[in-house]
């Protein structure tokens, strides 16, 4: 076996642009599927909501049953506002853009963490300048990529440990302003959250909510989604699919092909542009399970951080760049 020892470098643009011109050529029916999902609110207080209740039965509790409750259940609740989240990063509940970003920071609450605001610009590169290595934040650092490597140790490490991992790639990104009114905002909210829930509850109670979210987003089954999503886990092939059954619980996030490749369609709609145009979506290959997948990333030395595809330039794609027939499909660009 052959150590790899640098990124997997590409010349071509990234694929998801191409795909959905030929997908509108054969299926220009697809267009019917683009719109906002208002009722999605109703998931974000409704697991808010889940969180805090999980929270006060637990504050009292021993530590033998607030570490089981975040692994099995808030940690599925995170993981799940994490994708409300992805929502409103790319205006999918409202037409308002101020009402969009409230509503992230509304589902950001319980993650203790204020990532909502920053979490959408950093995102939007992602999908405009998917591989570029100095714009997409979804890309390890090259140190990064290196301490880990391919070793179990390392990427046991790296999952415990994945959000302070992805705060050391800001430095690396370009033109994305690092602060603003509405991250203060973000900020601000979830200081009075915590502050609320310590004072209510108490530290246990804080614990758990910490717990959920380390969980929901590293050493667990769920923390396969970051590696399914990108890496390189079938020859050369960019990005992947999960079609499992944990997208009852995660909002169809799985579906992440068909999300870049129309990704002005919401969550409930994205399996219908796989039933729209199977011929695009059956012909790739797709994960069927994130724990396999999750036990595959921590064992096969075969998968290191270096599994990624990057970009030299950015494959003459701009900011402003409409190259996609339908303003709607590259709004979020």
């Amino acid at each position: 076996m052959m150590k790899r020892t640098d990124f997997v470098y590409s010349e071509e643009r990234e694929p998801h642009r191409i795909r959905t011109k030929q997908i509108l050529k054969e299926h220009p029916e697809m267009r019917t599927l683009i719109g906002k999902n208002p009722y999605t609110i109703f998931a974000i207080i409704g697991l808010v909501t889940f969180q805090v209740v999980a929270a006060w039965l637990v504050h009292a509790q021993s530590w033998w049953i607030i570490i089981p409750a975040a692994y099995l259940l808030g940690a599925f609740a995170d993981h799940a506002l994490f994708v409300m989240i992805h929502e409103c990063a790319h205006q999918l509940l409202f037409r308002s853009r101020p009402a969009n970003r409230l509503a992230g920071i509304l589902a950001n609450l319980p993650q203790l963490f204020p990532s909502s605001v920053s979490f959408e610009r950093y995102h939007i590169k992602h999908h405009s300048f998917q591989g570029v290595h100095e714009l997409d934040a979804d890309l390890p650092n090259r140190w990064e990529a290196k301490l880990i490597n391919n070793y179990f140790i390392g990427k046991i490490i790296w999952l415990l440990f994945y959000p302070f991992f992805q705060v050391f790639r800001i430095q690396r990104l370009r033109e994305i302003k690092p602060f603003d009114k509405w991250i203060a905002l973000n900020f601000l909210l979830e200081i009075a959250f915590i502050a609320g829930i310590w004072a209510a509850f108490g530290p246990k109670a804080i614990m758990y909510l910490l717990l959920s979210f380390f969980f929901s987003v590293g050493l667990h089954p769920l923390g396969a989604r970051w590696i399914q999503e990108h890496y390189l886990t079938h020859e050369e092939q960019e990005t992947y699919s999960y079609y499992g059954v944990l997208n009852s619980v995660a909002f169809n996030v799985g579906y992440h092909n068909e999300h870049h490749d129309f990704p002005s369609i919401p969550w409930n709609k994205l399996p219908k542009i796989r039933n729209t145009a199977p011929g695009f979506y059956n012909t790739l290959y797709y994960h069927t399970s994130w724990t396999k997948l999750f036990f595959r990333f921590l064992f096969d030395k075969e998968i290191s951080l270096y599994s990624r595809v990057i970009r030299k330039e950015r494959g003459k794609v701009a900011l402003t760049d409409q190259s996609v027939p339908d303003k709607d499909l590259v709004q979020q660009n």
